[in-house]
């Protein structure tokens, strides 16, 4: 799946991912390929994301928002 982190500043990464790990305001949740239609609100912690090479990358964030549609992720945060 197509996956965009952005900032207010900046784009942080932008590439393919085989799954994401979120910090929801609900407590954490995973993203993988084929994931169903989503919007859901970030809060503060680790974001974990795992590439298509099954390398391993890690973002503190403040909060923020995720979308997930049609495999692709555009993950908004502070």
């Amino acid at each position: 799946m197509n996956l965009q982190i952005v900032t207010p500043d900046s784009s942080i990464f932008d590439g393919e991912a085989s799954l994401v790990k979120l910090p929801g305001i609900d407590g954490s949740f995973e993203v993988l390929e084929n994931h169903a239609p989503l919007i859901s609100v970030l809060k503060q912690g680790e974001l974990k994301v795992i590439k298509a090479d099954k390398s391993e990358t890690l973002f503190s964030i403040k909060g923020g928002v995720v979308e997930v549609l049609h495999n692709k992720v555009l993950i908004l945060v502070q």
